[in-house]
């Protein structure tokens, strides 16, 4: 059995034990692997910078970094038995190759900077692809909003049919939510992109170490500069991302809960795909909206994560605890249920249809009682008089709704702004600059091939 473990000296950990510490770390860091490559690769290429490797060490550290990174992106990579992480195993996979240059690379890090660092490259990374997906459904959303601006719909209050509403009103709630979950998904992805590494075991390094080179070629916007803050940020970050995580997974959570209310026969507002229901072993005329039920669910879940990062992480003092190790185990595999989530609620509402035709029912009458206030009361009539008139010919039997409603100002019925709704969306985006850290990776990937 090969073993490997960066803090071995001359002494056997007992097999339980190591069972135990180690617990799924090895699982989890399959997440980081080509993080902590990209990592690698910058962190040599400034321990050259500052006399620790040779220029001529440099490419072959480079172009082997780089045979490594291209097997995670293959699913080649794999963590041995009896290695402990990633970083043990990408240095294994060196000095099997290299001899001891490969054991060079560690000079200036501990394996604390160096999870922190791949924990907020996966991060970023993560975080792009959420708000991506997040885009999509917006758009999604934007569009329905668009296409059934004019078809009315009761809106209710306290679960009681209250006043007129729209699909496009409805449509356009969900995305003007997501517009505001998309800050919230930009502070995690400020925080996510500063670099920790450096920082080392939390206390820096007696090499000169030129922090500001690692983090331009990494592509952060800064570097977390006090070493000490830097471990601090272990599971702060996760944190974060995780309240933002949890503000996208609470707007899909409402919607798939109305979209299953309102795919019920009681109300049948809307109908789902076909393919999106499925059908009872007993009951043939049964379509049961299991996906969104399973959106629900799941995204109620993903509500849990803050609380369950904040109770691991909360009791612990200044520097590094084995605790935070588990951390990775709710919070790495969070981002993959998300946009599964994500992209399924896109999908469905693409094909969702709409009941043009709910208020032919009169039982949605008295919701137009409002507007026949409003009006008599345009017409000079006190408004507590006119309130008191609609409400008892409501009682009596006697009011009759006008159903050609004319709202204007902005956000109403007749005034969605969904136009300005979507310029909010997209100036979150524009300014989460993506392209610039995805030039920079791809720039030190680059330096593998010279």
């Amino acid at each position: 059995m090969s073993t490997m473990k960066l803090w071995e000296k001359d002494f056997e950990i007992n097999s339980e034990i190591e069972r135990f510490t180690v617990g799924r770390d090895r699982e989890m860091d399959l997440y980081l692997a080509p993080y902590d490559v990209l990592g690698s690769m910058a962190h040599v290429t400034m321990l050259e910078s500052i006399g620790l490797i040779g220029s001529d060490e440099l490419p072959v550290l480079l172009k082997e970094l780089r045979n490594i990174y291209e097997q995670t992106q293959q699913g080649e990579f794999v963590i041995e038995e009896g290695i402990e992480d990633v970083h043990s195993q990408v240095e294994l996979m060196l000095t099997r190759k290299l001899g001891d240059l490969g054991k060079k690379i560690h000079s200036g890090r501990s394996r604390n900077d160096q999870v922190l660092l791949d924990l907020k490259l996966f991060t970023r990374h993560q975080l792009q692809l959420v708000a991506e997906a997040v885009q999509d459904l917006f758009d999604q959303l934007i569009q329905k909003s668009d296409q059934y601006k004019d078809v009315l719909m009761p809106g209710y209050t306290h679960l009681q049919v209250a006043m007129p509403s729209s699909f496009g009103l409805w449509f356009g709630a969900y995305a003007e939510s997501l517009a505001d979950d998309m800050l919230f998904l930009q502070a995690a992805y400020r925080t996510a992109n500063r670099n920790p590494l450096g920082s080392a075991a939390g206390y820096g390094s007696s090499f000169p170490l030129n922090r500001q080179m690692t983090t331009d070629l990494l592509g952060f916007d800064s570097m977390n500069y006090n070493v000490v803050y830097a471990q601090m940020g272990r599971g702060k970050m996760e944190l974060g991302v995780a309240f933002a995580l949890a503000a996208i997974a609470g707007t899909m959570a409402k919607l798939a809960f109305d979209a299953c209310l309102f795919n019920s026969q009681n109300f049948g507002f809307v109908r789902l795909p076909k393919e999106c229901t499925t059908g009872s072993s007993i009951m043939p005329h049964k379509k049961n909206p299991d996906v969104f039920e399973l959106i629900r669910a799941k995204s109620n879940k993903l509500q849990a994560l803050p609380q369950q990062i904040m109770l691991i992480k909360n009791n612990l003092p200044v520097g590094y605890f084995r605790d935070l190790q588990i951390i990775k185990e709710a919070f790495l595999p969070a981002f993959d249920e998300l946009l599964d989530c994500l992209r399924m609620t896109a999908y469905i509402i693409n094909k969702v249809e709409v009941n043009e035709h709910i208020l032919d029912d009169p039982r949605y009458d008295p919701m137009f009682s409002v507007e026949e206030v409003n009006r008599l009361a345009a017409e000079g009539m006190p408004f507590r008089d006119a309130y008191k008139k609609v409400g008892l010919d409501i009682e009596a039997g006697h009011f009759k709704p006008c159903k050609d409603i004319h709202h204007t100002h902005e956000g109403s019925i007749g005034n969605l702004c969904n136009d300005r709704i979507e310029a909010l969306m997209a100036q979150t985006m524009e300014q989460f600059g993506f392209d610039r850290v995805a030039q920079a990776e791809q720039e030190l990937l680059a330096k593998g091939n010279n």
